[in-house]
């Protein structure tokens, strides 16, 4: 971990000199890009500060039940009003991503604003974007950085509900609850500490993660039976779902969330990949076990990245051609990616 000092000199610098913070957070935005930006709303607000909130798109379902959600700006529904607060800000935060094409719709209004930009984010290989960068990969998310960063700031933990449930959602839904990701100790004497506080763990995690649809089920178990592909000599499963499977089963936004991680549960399995098929190109989302490096499969093949065991990217070609080219890299590399084991 890095000595936060460094950081927080600075950081504190820029917002106790700034009138109008912006924070945005990245496209699709995750239960750590809300957490992340809505826990740094609530503390810069407790200070006094004016800030508001930015979006590049809708927010999913299971994140709109924040406390502060509400007030975020959903940049496609609301260009014009969005275009102004860009402007109007003369300090930007974003969080959780490092790449400007995370801004998505935002990008050229972002990057080519003059305003101070700040980054705090926990994704390798930062591109240099930003005036200022906070990142670090060590941290298990982007949410657990910036409790760190507060606490640094605050001389002691920040306390506020709101605050707590949004830095516990950044954790839980970045680590699967625990099942993936680099969450240390550390980690888990926040999340007690954040317990401590009494935020109510049974109601977060059922708001989280059992607040789905019954299309979404039965659209779980039709992956399951009809699209996943076991190749155990590889160790690895696939999921594919085709447009028309999701317009069958009425997907909405956030109704594919955590189906790449259901194959790990298979004894032997250490990669799954999941592909969904949109329109011009193919999403792939990855997960793995152990040291098998799922984000230099997507960087090296994907023009994607990510974390070690969980990571993602893209295809520009059809769904049967982008499985057809997986299998083909994956018996190509799997052997020198898996250690030659």
């Amino acid at each position: 971990m890095p000595d936060l000092y460094k950081y927080t000199k600075r950081l504190s610098e820029h917002f106790f000199n700034s009138d109008n913070i912006l924070l945005i957070s990245h496209i699709n935005p995750d239960g750590d890009a809300i957490g992340s930006q809505l826990a740094l709303y609530h503390y810069l607000v407790s200070s006094g500060k004016n800030v508001t909130m930015i979006s590049p798109n809708n927010l999913q379902e299971f994140l709109r039940w924040m406390e502060g959600s509400d007030l975020i700006h959903v940049y496609i529904r609301q260009r014009e009003k969005c275009r102004k607060l860009v402007e109007a800000a003369d300090l930007i935060v974003m969080l959780d991503f490092n790449q400007p094409d995370r801004l998505g719709e935002m990008e050229d209004l972002v990057t080519g604003s003059g305003t101070v930009k700040i980054i705090i984010d926990h994704h390798l290989d930062p591109k240099g974007f930003a005036d200022f960068e906070i990142s670090d990969s060590g941290y298990c998310s982007t949410a657990e950085l910036v409790h760190e960063l507060i606490t640094e700031m605050n001389g002691n933990p920040f306390r506020s509900k709101p605050y707590s449930e949004a830095i516990y959602v950044g954790i839980i839904t970045d680590t699967g609850n625990f099942e993936y990701g680099s969450y240390t100790s550390r980690t888990l004497r926040i999340v007690a500490d954040l317990l401590d506080t009494g935020i109510e763990k049974e109601r977060i995690l059922n708001l989280v993660y059992n607040n789905f649809s019954e299309n979404r089920l039965r659209l779980q178990g039709f992956a399951l039976n009809e699209r996943m592909v076991v190749l155990p000599e590889y160790q690895t499963a696939y999921i594919w779902l085709t447009r028309a499977d999701l317009d069958d089963y009425k997907y909405v936004k956030g109704d594919t969330e955590g189906f790449v991680n259901l194959p790990l549960s298979i004894k032997g399995i250490i990669f799954s990949a999941f592909f969904v098929e949109k329109e011009g190109f193919v999403k792939l989302s990855f997960r793995s076990t152990g040291n098998f490096p799922s984000n230099k499969f997507a960087s090296d093949f994907f023009s994607g990245g990510g974390h070690m065991n969980a990571s993602g990217g893209e295809y520009r070609d059809s769904l049967e051609n982008s499985i057809a080219y997986f299998l083909k890299i994956l018996k190509e590399n799997f052997r020198s990616l898996n250690g030659n084991k």
